[in-house]
């Protein structure tokens, strides 16, 4: 395994995350994270489909591990739409950092269920990203009684980061067995479904109501920072999907490639730097100010992550 070229393949997926993620900020409240997270999906599954065809890599002959695939790609969608719904509600300069912490949590699986080692500085950087996240997510006003999460999107937040952790950590298995590509396509192909499945089925569920000429229903409100009733996909909102769609699979390669040649717990920190990206976007394009307490816990998980990354 080498540990420097899977490093910089987790900072490359780090970069091109926190690109998306602040895309996808804006495309998630313009039309809302359910659509968001099906195009990205869709365009991420085109992007794949491509390269299998001009490779010619064959699909995973084994049926244990395609089936591991399908379901990683099942929890993956709910892992996106935790996500995708976390940016939408906010404020992202909290909630990008708090997911960013799979990392750490993907270094502690690793060690349970893979077998591979954690140094004393790695469980000290554990135990910083942890406080790290309580202070980032929870203010305190009034005192400890007066503490409460900082925004809904939070509460997603958790959600995303446990199931990302997990999806490092099962889908190594598979990826080292038969190749990223093939692996990553089945997951995707699944993702894509179930997200299709849950729009199709929201849209069916929703009362039927006047659409203007020349729009699109959405079948999801517009999130927060929307046009004031508009219940519309416009070019614009298509074209950011898009972009976080192959931002997102650039990083998933990055990552699934790093995930092959290199030790599990080291990706999946190496790739969770992200947020520094995010922050900045947060504070400069959406006027967010996080508390002091909350600049703390955001201090102390990025220092977990070099705590843990340098062990």
């Amino acid at each position: 395994m080498n540990d420097l070229e899977g490093l910089l393949f987790g900072l490359t997926a780090a970069a091109a995350w926190g690109l998306a993620d602040t895309v996808a900020t804006v495309a998630s409240r313009r039309i809302g994270s359910l659509r968001a997270t099906a195009g990205t999906q869709l365009t991420s599954v085109a992007v794949l489909a491509t390269l299998m065809l001009v490779t010619g890599t064959a699909p995973p002959g084994e049926p244990a591990v395609a089936a591991l695939s399908l379901a990683c790609g099942v929890v993956a969608a709910v892992a996106y739409l935790a996500f995708f719904t976390a940016l939408r509600h906010g404020p992202i300069s909290v909630v990008s950092p708090v997911v960013s912490t799979y990392g750490g949590l993907t270094v502690v699986l690793s060690v349970l269920l893979l077998g591979e080692s954690l140094a004393p500085g790695q469980v000290l950087g554990v135990a910083v990203a942890t406080g790290g996240v309580v202070l980032a997510s929870v203010s305190f006003r009034g005192g400890l009684r007066g503490a409460r999460p900082v925004g809904q999107g939070v509460a997603y937040a958790i959600v995303a980061l446990v199931a990302f952790a997990g999806l490092t950590v099962v889908m190594s298995g598979p990826i080292r067995a038969v190749g990223w590509l093939p692996v990553l396509l089945l997951a995707r192909m699944a993702n894509a479904g179930s997200v299709w499945t849950i729009l199709g089925v929201s849209r069916l569920r929703r009362p039927a109501g006047p659409v203007s000429a020349g729009t699109v229903p959405t079948g999801e409100g517009p999130g927060p920072g929307a046009p004031a009733g508009t219940r519309s996909v416009d070019r614009r909102a298509i074209g950011l999907v898009v972009v976080v769609g192959l931002l997102d699979i650039g990083a998933f390669i990055a990552f699934a490639v790093g995930l092959e040649i290199s030790p599990t717990w080291l990706i999946g920190i190496s790739s969770s730097f992200g947020p520094v990206i995010v922050v900045a976007a947060g504070v400069a394009l959406f006027g967010e100010r996080p508390r002091p307490v909350q600049w703390l816990g955001l201090g102390f998980v990025a220092s977990s992550i070099f705590l843990i990354a340098l062990g």
